[in-house]
């Protein structure tokens, strides 16, 4: 089975090929895509950002060695326009629960920022959040390309037994997740205004 790194490299070194941005007449598109990339009215849709964000995240991409005991995971994907055009240095910052369902409310374990690639490209290397009474397995996060709004939202993890008991669950907000030899690696692209 491959590891997350294979899955990272896999996913960097594979150059975006979307509709439209083709190179040649029919050209496959090698990237699977976010199921409402290409319809005008359907952007990845808005959450609550929750009572634990913290401003002025610092920029990384590292988060597994803020939480040692935790299961590893590898989060990436792209974010795009409505008519899937990929979006350089779009910040997407990234806060969650340790593998306990604790926040770190007095500093910045777990929580951080990047900017997209020149491909519209992200990725963070951290760990499966635990849960906490009322909630699933989530992650919260903030989405802006420049010079765009801000999409606050929160993505999921599929086959969750209290997915369907968390009041707030999308299904249009799952991880695509593949598990690996040293954790899991999951996929989401985000389709933004």
């Amino acid at each position: 089975m491959p590891t997350r790194r294979h899955f990272l490299i896999g996913f960097v070194a594979t150059p975006i090929v979307l509709p439209g941005l083709a190179h040649a007449a029919g050209a496959p598109a090698r990237l699977s895509l976010t199921p409402t990339c290409g319809d005008d009215d359907d952007l990845t849709p808005a959450q609550t950002e929750g009572p634990y964000f913290t401003p002025e995240s610092p920029e990384k991409q590292d988060f597994a060695s803020d939480a040692p005991g935790g299961e590893r995971i590898t989060l990436a994907g792209y974010v795009l326009t409505e008519n899937c055009r990929p979006v350089s240095k779009a910040l997407i910052e990234l806060w969650h629960a340790n593998e306990n369902g604790l926040y770190d409310n007095s500093g910045y374990k777990l929580r951080g920022h990047q900017f997209t690639d020149g491909e519209g490209k992200w990725w963070f290397d951290t760990i499966v959040p635990g849960t906490y009474p009322g909630r699933t397995r989530h992650y919260h996060l903030k989405v802006q390309r420049p010079g765009g709004s801000v999409l606050t939202t929160q993505l999921y993890f599929p086959g969750e037994p209290l997915n369907e008991r968390d009041r707030i669950f999308n299904t249009s907000l799952l991880l695509n997740v593949s598990p690996t030899d040293d954790g899991k690696f999951g996929r989401y692209d985000f389709i933004v205004a």
